[in-house]
């Protein structure tokens, strides 16, 4: 437990707004999205300003407290959690939440990190511009959770991921200092980039307080569409040819196994399989434009024929309006709530090549029933740049404890085979303490050794997000 002196003291920095400490107001910073860690904490600080979070951490360093930042505890791998020993204070930045320029010229945003993803995209479109990362959380999910795990989300293809899409940071130090580089240039080559150090950090170097952020036109022209096709190998083939005939416009191509479709339609309200045939496996796919590129629907219906002749799908089905767009789009972002109640299900959040992505998925699926011959694969997500969310769901007739006591032989055949493959164990979801053994077996040790050496440079007495990551 901190010492009450420190309590008191951290208590005053952000005034009696700022702070919970009744067991009922502390219990949800305390447990993860997915309910795998329960930790403890004597107080949560809602701090309102860029110099509250200095104080508090200045004061946390001097005491040598541990500090756990949370956003809007979306993430899948335990990193906002505090210890179970209650020893270690939670920082939330829910309060700061504001917008503090929109440069619709420059197309840029500076925020506060504690805005939520849809307020930023909200914010964006008030000035018919675009912030294309978007994710099944947005809603909840905090732009300081985004930036500190280098969020992924459905657009990457197209835009990158959260590191693509920052042009400048503020950041508190362990010690209070404020690194204040939130310029919103394109071109700055004054030295060490140093954004990278914090985006994907999950908060182990610092805590992120505001970020200049890239803005896009929005498209005025949106081609949605849900395509069955015989297998993923004809997937990639069929992005090979909409990205050459749309001149690189496809922002979004999602795998789909039948089996996604089939959890969905039974567990998700308002759902229905668009087509009336069954098909292996399908892609939701998205071309967007510019106001004079109304010939992409036209283009991608003459592309879709001539992968029909080639093989290369069995049907298609495109969005006629808003309301068939968000029902198809409905089946995709689902998927992970359907598993949940179907299950217990093991998860894998990894990456290979687009090209090796049709084999890695027959040769992962093996190696997964080698171990759990009545496992249901479950084999989903980002076609487009390479991120497959390969999990397994029980079968029915086997008991819960017993298909989730086969979890660590699974992770270890699917993780050996990412590496194998040169591949990613993590793509988009981050280390937390989930994977922090994974990253000690996997990592090139001399990557390993500078991120500690950047970590006791940054974090001497090792008070951001202890346990986390590293």
């Amino acid at each position: 437990m901190p010492p009450a002196a420190l309590l008191d003291r951290l208590r005053s920095i952000v005034g009696p707004q700022g702070y919970l400490d009744q067991p009922f107001d502390v219990a949800p910073y305390t447990v993860d999205h997915r309910k795998l860690y329960r930790g403890a904490t004597p107080l949560v600080l809602r701090p309102d300003s860029t110099q509250q979070v200095a104080a508090i951490l200045a004061a946390c360093n001097e005491a040598r407290v541990g500090v756990v930042p949370v956003g809007g505890n979306t993430g899948y791998c335990g990193g906002a959690t505090p210890s179970e020993d209650g020893s270690q204070i939670v920082l939330s930045l829910a309060r700061m939440k504001r917008v503090r320029t929109v440069d619709a010229s420059n197309y840029t945003m500076i925020a506060e990190a504690g805005c939520v993803l849809a307020d930023v995209q909200a914010a964006a479109a008030q000035v018919d511009r675009l912030f294309p990362l978007s994710l099944g959380s947005e809603g909840s999910c905090q732009l300081g959770g985004n930036l500190s795990t280098n969020a992924g989300g459905t657009a990457v293809l197209r835009y990158g991921m959260m590191r693509d899409l920052v042009l400048g940071l503020e950041v508190v130090l362990p010690d209070g200092r404020v690194l204040d580089s939130l310029k919103s240039l394109r071109k700055d080559n004054t030295g060490y980039d140093l954004r990278d150090l914090f985006i994907g950090a999950e908060g182990t170097l610092g805590v992120i307080t505001a970020a200049a952020i890239k803005l896009f036109s929005r498209p005025a022209t949106l081609v949605t569409a849900l395509v069955a096709v015989p297998d993923p190998q004809a997937a990639v083939a069929l992005l090979s040819r909409l990205r050459a005939a749309s001149g690189d416009l496809v922002s979004t191509f999602e795998l789909i196994p039948r089996i996604g479709i089939e959890l969905v339609t039974r567990h998700i309200p308002k759902t229905s399989d668009p087509f009336e045939e069954r098909y292996d496996w399908y892609v939701l796919l998205e071309i967007g434009g510019g106001k004079h590129a109304s010939s992409l629907r036209a283009a991608a219906e003459a592309e879709l024929e001539a992968a029909l002749e080639a093989g290369e799908i069995a049907n298609a089905v495109f969005a006629e309006s808003d309301a068939q767009r968000e029902s198809l789009w409905r089946l995709r972002e689902t998927i992970p709530e359907a598993q949940r109640l179907d299950g217990a299900s093991i998860k894998h959040d990894v990456s290979v090549t687009t090209t090796e992505l049709p084999r890695f998925i027959v040769e992962g699926s093996q190696a997964i029933l080698e171990v759990a011959p009545r496992g249901r694969i479950v084999a989903y997500g980002h076609l487009g740049d390479g991120n497959l969310h390969f999990n397994v769901n029980q079968s029915h007739d086997q008991p819960a404890a017993e298909f989730l006591a086969l979890a660590p032989r699974i992770h270890r055949a699917v993780h050996d085979l990412i590496a194998r493959y040169g591949g990613s164990f993590s793509a988009e979801h981050g280390i937390g303490r989930l994977k922090r053994d994974e990253l000690l077996h996997y990592k090139n040790p001399v990557a390993l050794e500078v991120m500690r050496s950047i970590k006791r440079a940054l974090d001497p007495n090792g008070i951001m997000n202890p346990g986390k990551v590293l």
